[in-house]
């Protein structure tokens, strides 16, 4: 909801724990790249256990993770958060499509928190 009231279009991807799809929407004017960015960026943070604005910045030419960029379906780029509840990591959002990798980042962590209650056990 906070991308939508920012007016950017977007799309949101939830992957379980596993990295597996679970649930993709795209706002009708997001563009048509939006879904696999985002799905790529969810599968990101729970493959690698953390968010991928941290593993941009971790994974810079030059630092000694850098090869972690090279890993088939990463995608080192802000936007992709661990969900977790009870300490627990059960899912990962990715969001693709508001104007750079901060912003999609402060999506999914403002839509994590409108839930989060439910989250909860």
């Amino acid at each position: 909801k906070s991308c939508r009231d920012s007016g950017f279009q977007v799309a949101v991807v939830v992957v379980d724990r596993f990295g597996i799809l679970q649930v993709a929407i795209r706002d009708q004017l997001a563009g048509p790249h939006t879904i696999e960015t985002a799905r790529r960026k969810a599968w990101t943070a729970v493959s690698f256990r953390t968010d991928t604005e941290a593993m941009a910045d971790l994974t810079q030419a030059g630092k000694p993770q850098s090869g972690v960029r090279q890993v088939p379906g990463a995608l080192m780029i802000g936007g992709g958060v661990p969900v977790e509840a009870a300490g627990a990591m059960v899912a990962g959002i990715g969001i693709s499509g508001a104007p750079g990798g901060k912003a999609d980042d402060t999506c999914a962590r403002d839509g994590i928190q409108s839930i989060i209650e439910k989250l909860e056990f």
